[in-house]
């Protein structure tokens, strides 16, 4: 779809809806909020379509309760079962790729547990268990949190066994973690995004990254409109035509900081 489509169609909503610009609630994850990224794109497509989107930034497991408590018109998250898992339930109507980035382990420059270099998240993991050195975990049901029990479980290593020990549970967004380790001379795992735009990394270095199990989808959907009558399916198909059409991959790809991109546009 053209961006000149996208403004015709934004002009008719703001003439249907009585001269007052349709918005949205896009429920969605931390990662992609801290990263930036919504301050960037969403004006863009403001000015295409004329269509308001307020961001609700919550963990991923989190954002999908609020959409199956029909808070939102579209959910944007990084845990593709939990995805799957919500169209199945008729919470929501298709998933689409749109991005991805993926995830990184950093920690303090002396790497206690000895995994710099390493292209083997699960071993890496199993050494930081092995040395006993301090692990921050968000702890909180988000995509970084799923993705991290999934390693963890790989590793032959329980977290709920060692909680309060060497493994810690901050149960808030990735910054707050990621200061958190920084405080505390921890390792933690992050999305690459938010590592990017992190702002208090201090001497903290990316110790492992690389390893093809670090990947990290991003999925866009619809919440169901039969299923929550509060959804406006036509601003919120918009958005995410919008998201996956060539306009909206490129404004995807533009986005960078310190010279690096941050996420990599991937709609089929």
């Amino acid at each position: 779809m053209t961006g000149r489509v996208f403004l015709a169609l934004g002009f008719a909503l703001f003439i249907a809806t009585g001269n007052a610009a349709p918005s949205i609630i896009l429920q969605s994850t931390t990662s992609t909020q801290n990263s930036g990224l919504y301050d960037y794109l969403l004006p863009k497509f403001r000015q295409d379509a004329g269509i308001a989107v307020n961001v609700v930034a919550v963990g991923t497991g989190q954002a999908i309760k609020n959409a199956q408590n029909c808070d939102g018109d579209v959910l944007l998250v990084h845990a593709r079962s939990a995805e799957e898992a919500f169209i199945a339930a008729g919470y929501g109507v298709e998933r689409f790729d749109v991005m991805y980035n993926d995830f990184v382990i950093v920690g303090p420059p002396a790497d206690p547990a000895g995994i710099r270099g390493l292209g083997n998240a699960v071993e890496g993991l199993g050494r930081i268990s092995a040395s006993g050195s301090i692990f921050l975990s968000r702890g909180d049901n988000s995509g970084t949190h799923k993705k991290e029990l999934a390693l963890w479980l790989q590793a032959g290593v329980k977290p709920e066994e060692v909680s309060g020990q060497w493994y810690r549970e901050t149960g808030s967004g990735m910054g707050a973690t990621l200061n958190v380790a920084v405080e505390m001379n921890g390792y933690t795992l992050t999305d690459r995004g938010t590592w990017i735009s992190f702002g208090n990394k201090k001497d903290f270095q990316v110790l492992l990254e690389g390893d093809s199990q670090l990947f990290n989808q991003y999925g866009v959907m619809m919440v169901n409109p039969k299923r929550c009558n509060r959804v406006d399916a036509e601003a919120a198909q918009t958005f995410i035509d919008w998201l996956l059409s060539p306009r909206g991959q490129q404004a995807i790809a533009a986005y960078q900081l310190l010279g690096q991109p941050l996420f990599v546009p991937n709609a089929k």
